[in-house]
C-alpha cells in the first residue's frame, strides 16, 4: 500500500497530513509525502513501514518487518516491529518499543512503558523509558540512559552524562558514563565499570566488573533501604581499583588480567631444550 497526496480520506493541515481512521494493509506499507503524516487511529502493516517523513498514530503502530522514517516515529500506544525500527528524529510512545532488531534514533528514545531490542538500542539524544531497557546487544546514548527498572544489554552500556536506572544495572561487555551511575539494584559488568571523573557510583547492592573501576568521587555500595544489608550485599568486586574513594561498601580487588601475568627469563640453552633442538646445531642469523 502506497499513501501519497491522492490517497483517499487524507487532510492537509498546515504542518502535516491527517488520516482519520486506521490505516491497515497485509503487505508493505509506504509513505510518500511532502510532510509527516498523523493517524488518529492505529497503523499496522503485514510487511515493513517507510516514511520520507515523520509519523504519528493516535493508536499503536506495528510491523512484521522494519519501522523506518526520515523524521519521528510517535505513537500513543506501543511501537513494535518484527524488523528494526529507524528514525531520523526521535522515537516516542505511551506503551512500550519493541524490536527483533535494533533500535536507533537521531534523536531521542522515549517510553511509557519498556524498550526492548534483539539488537541493538542507539539515541543520538538520550534513552529513557519507564519501565525496563534491555537490548541483546548494546545500549548507547549521546546524553543519559534512564529507566525505572532495569539495564541489560548484552554487550556495553554507554552514555555522555548519566546512566540510572530503578532496578539493576548489567553489561557483559563495560559499562561507562560522562557523569554518574546509580542503581537501585546492583552493577554488574563483564569487562570495566567507569564513571566521570567529577562524578561517583551509587548502587543499591553490590558493585561487579572483571577488570577496572574508576570514578572521580565517592561510590556507595549496598545502600538499599527495603531489607538488611548483608556483607555480599555491599561487597564491590573489581579486578583493580584505579580512582575514586569507596565511601560505603567492601573493597574486593582480584587482581587485573595484566597483573596475573607472570613474566619469565629463559637462557637460550632452556629455550632451546624446550622446542627440542640441540642448541649446539642452533645458528643465529642477523638480517
Amino acid at each position: 500500500m502506497k499513501i501519497d497526496k491522492k490517497f483517499k480520506g487524507l487532510i492537509k493541515e498546515d504542518y502535516r497530513y491527517v488520516f482519520n481512521g486506521d490505516i491497515e494493509t497485509t503487505e508493505d506499507l509506504e509513505i510518500d509525502l511532502d510532510m509527516g503524516l498523523f493517524v488518529t487511529g492505529y497503523i499496522k502493516a503485514g510487511g515493513s513501514i517507510e516514511a520520507v517523513g515523520s509519523i504519528k498514530a493516535g493508536g499503536y503502530i506495528e510491523a512484521v518487518g522494519y519501522i523506518k522514517a526520515g523524521g519521528y516515529i510517535e505513537a500513543v500506544g506501543y511501537i513494535k516491529a518484527g524488523g528494526y525500527i529507524k528514525a531520523g528524529g526521535s522515537i516516542k510512545t505511551g506503551g512500550s518499543i519493541e524490536a527483533v532488531g535494533s533500535i536507533k534514533a537521531g534523536g531521542s528514545i522515549k517510553a511509557g512503558g519498556s524498550i526492548e531490542a534483539v539488537g541493538s538500542i542507539k539515541a543520538g539524544w538520550y534513552i529513557e523509558a519507564v519501565g525496563s531497557i534491555k537490548a541483546g546487544w548494546y545500549i548507547e546514548a549521546g546524553w543519559y540512559i534512564e529507566a525505572g527498572g532495569y539495564i541489560e544489554a548484552g554487550g556495553y552500556i554507554e552514555a555522555g552524562e548519566y546512566i540510572k536506572a530503578g532496578g539493576s544495572i548489567e553489561a557483559g561487555w563495560y559499562i561507562e558514563a560522562g557523569e554518574y551511575i546509580k542503581a537501585g539494584g546492583y552493577i554488574e559488568a563483564g569487562e570495566y565499570i567507569k564513571a566521570g571523573w567529577s562524578s561517583g557510583i551509587v548502587a543499591g547492592f553490590s558493585i561487579t566488573c572483571k577488570t577496572t573501576l574508576s570514578f572521580g568521587l565517592k561510590l556507595f555500595a549496598g545502600v538499599c533501604s527495603w531489607k538488611n544489608i548483608e556483607d555480599e550485599d555491599k561487597t564491590i568486586t573489581c579486578g583493580k581499583l584505579i580512582n575514586g574513594t569507596i565511601e560505603y561498601g567492601i573493597l574486593k580487588e582480584t587482581g587485573s588480567e595484566e597483573e596475573e601475568l607472570e613474566v619469565k627469563e629463559y637462557s637460550m640453552d632452556e629455550v632451546a631444550e624446550a622446542l627440542g633442538i640441540d642448541v649446539k646445531k642452533l645458528k643465529i642469523k642477523k638480517d
